[in-house]
């Protein structure tokens, strides 16, 4: 019998053991079943195990070095009598092979907990998503069931949404999987649903739609009372989503910031300047600081609400109406249809030359096209034009700062173009609720939404005013109002504004009175800005915190490398022994240790400016300015302050 045979044989004899990780499989859709589960954790956890193993052997290395030695271990107080077998070599054998065992052991073991806890945690990050975007599907709902819809038109209509209203889409699709392949009904289907969704809040809500349904109660007034009570609790999910968030900031200062420089000082001014020293610096320096720094950012990513990318995807129409038009191609036109396909093919390039900052603003991406080589070059003539030493700290100590110049080339382009964009777009987001308000009340006087559009061109709106002349431009060329809005939510690209179109768009495709869905999309976008604006203040002391621990961290390793590496260099042990604490006392030279704290100082620039970015505006593109900033201050003070 082999192992995967055992463990099914094992799982269905005592399938209450495992009842709780098949719930937890389910409410997180994981998509596979308790037993490939399973299988797969213990062949994750032996890998594991193995890593881990290979760490033991080189720790039980380092035992069996401190025993041959004697420069380590418990002093026989008790004067007790070690037998022969003690002292010899396959004493140590043995212990080296006692640690690998042990490691392994405790490796696999650590792995397969954690990988059976995983579900739990993926539940409990849906949970979040889900509650944080319930009040937009329930608007949406409502948006459709005011123009009649019924409710399983509506259940579709929500789940081919999943990139716009993502977890929440996502859910509902069980409802409409359930009653297309599965044989429920809707009613059965809601139900079992209640059953499996993390999100405790959205449990109540279809327990409660059952029972309107049930009693025949009005669906669009219960849908428009849940839809404000949820746009109020929001505030409040986000205070304690803040309150977490302030912890998390909290451990990374002091684990990764106080917690290296709390290292760095003992390693240094105790004296321990050997080459234990050096690895141990090195560990700090190239492993502790950026895997943890990466873990940080990896939780952050699991727990915020991100600026999150949206998508969606339009079909395209054939216009077919002519198709049994005889077609007569005439003579003599030729060289003007040629004129106009080369025209086709230089349009584009054309355009970038003549808005050479456009595509950038668009997509910042296309910054690396340029500036990634650039950086290239530059590193690659640097090392050609450097002199040959023979010295390798020599070498890394001329090159390193051009290095750090090349990933200011990348960054700083890439960091100026995501602020353009961002402050447009922020801005265009802080006017959408009064641009709502303005519609919801042109639209209640018994206008249509585009005669709504014609006036509200008139209106000063600031950044959105732009954008709403090409809304009726677009109309006025032959789109019609769904199909000007989707062109605008394109340009704009961000999930509250792709939220509100195709909550407009829905509705208006319902119905042409929609005065009480757009107060409620205003009401909704009016209270996204107000957490925004909360979020920022914030998390604005934690961002400050980061770069107040950053110039801390930055003047006692400046103090280091100015006052006492240099007096520990001119250190002459005269008669001292060779041997004991202060022997590694100039086996070092001074230039790795600068050149180590150096480095630091850099990993700390990179990665605290984009766990500032993370906390404080929920994308690490916005950390990178951070990170920019930190940089240049780094450089700028080991080359022209100390």
């Amino acid at each position: 019998m082999n192992l995967r045979s055992y463990l099914r044989d094992r799982i269905h004899k005592d399938p209450l053991k495992y009842h709780s990780l098949h719930a937890d499989m389910i409410s997180a859709r994981l998509g596979m079943t308790v037993e490939q589960y399973v299988w797969r954790s213990v062949r994750i956890a032996f890998l594991c195990g193995l890593l881990l193993a290979l760490f033991g052997y080189f720790f039980g290395s380092v035992i069996v070095l401190s025993l041959k030695t004697s420069k380590s271990g418990f002093y026989n107080v008790f004067n007790i009598q070690m037998p022969d077998f003690f002292y010899t070599a396959a004493f140590g054998e043995y212990i080296q092979v006692l640690t690998v065992v042990i490691c392994f052991a405790v490796g696999t073991y650590i792995a397969y907990i954690s990988l059976l806890r995983f579900p739990r945690i993926e539940k409990r990050n849906r949970s979040i998503k889900i509650n944080l975007t319930l009040h937009n599907a329930v608007a949406y709902m409502y948006a459709m069931r005011r123009g009649g819809a019924q409710l399983m038109l509506i259940f579709r209509s929500l789940s081919d949404h999943s990139a716009i209203y993502g977890e929440i889409a996502l859910e509902f699709r069980q409802i409409v999987r359930d009653t297309d392949f599965f044989g429920y009904d809707m009613i059965s289907a809601i139900h079992h649903l209640s059953e499996t969704t993390p999100s405790e809040k959205l449990k109540d809500f279809l327990e409660d739609l059952l029972s309107v349904i049930a009693s025949g109660g009005d669906m669009s007034e219960f849908l428009s009372m849940r839809v404000r009570l949820y746009q109020e609790e929001a505030r409040f999910e986000q205070k304690q989503f803040l309150n977490f968030l302030s912890i998390v900031a909290e451990s990374y200062v002091t684990l990764f910031v106080a917690g290296p420089l709390f290292l760095i000082i003992i390693m240094v001014v105790m004296g321990m300047l050997g080459g234990t020293a050096v690895l141990q610096l090195s560990m700090v320096t190239y492993a502790i600081i950026p895997v943890g720094s990466l873990i940080f950012l990896l939780v952050l990513d699991l727990i915020s609400v991100k600026a999150e990318k949206t998508e969606r995807y339009v079909k395209a129409k054939v216009l077919d109406e002519y198709s049994d038009v005889r077609i007569e191609k005439r003579v003599g036109e030729e060289s003007l249809f040629d004129q106009l396909k080369r025209y086709d093919k230089i349009r584009n390039f054309t355009h970038h030359i003549k808005h050479p900052f456009e595509s950038f603003v668009h997509n910042i991406n296309h910054t690396f096209y340029i500036t990634v080589p650039i950086a290239l070059v530059y590193i690659i003539v640097t090392i050609l034009a450097t002199p040959h030493y023979t010295n390798i700290e020599t070498f890394i100590d001329v090159v390193d700062d051009h290095i750090v110049i090349a990933i200011l080339i990348v960054l700083i382009p890439y960091a100026i173009f995501y602020e353009v964009w961002a402050r447009k777009v922020l801005g265009i987001e802080a006017l959408i609720p009064d641009f709502l308000e303005r519609m919801a009340g042109i639209n209640q006087v018994g206008l249509t939404i585009s005669q709504a559009i014609s006036i509200m061109v008139n209106t000063n709106l600031g950044l959105l005013s732009y954008e709403i002349r090409r809304i009726k431009r677009d109309m006025d060329w032959g789109a019609n109002f769904t199909e000007a809005l989707m062109r605008f939510e394109e340009r704009v690209r961000t999930p509250s504004i792709a939220r509100t179109v195709t909550l407009i768009t829905k509705a208006s495709e319902m119905s042409g009175q929609i005065g009480s869905v757009l107060t409620i999309a205003s009401s909704d976008s009016k209270m996204n800005e107000v957490l925004k604006r909360e979020r920022l203040s914030e998390m604005f002391i934690y961002t400050a915190i980061v770069y107040l621990s950053f110039f801390v961290f930055l003047f006692v390793v400046a103090v280091l490398t100015t006052q006492f590496l240099p007096v520990l260099a001119n250190v002459s042990l005269g008669k001292l022994k060779v041997a004991g604490p202060l022997s590694g006392i100039g086996a070092v030279p001074i230039i790795t240790f600068n050149r180590l704290l150096y480095h630091t100082c850099l990993m700390q620039a990179i990665f605290s400016g984009m766990i500032a970015g993370q906390m404080g505006e929920g994308s690490l593109g916005a950390g990178i300015k951070h990170s920019c900033v930190l940089l240049f201050i780094a450089l700028v003070t080991f080359n022209f302050v100390i």
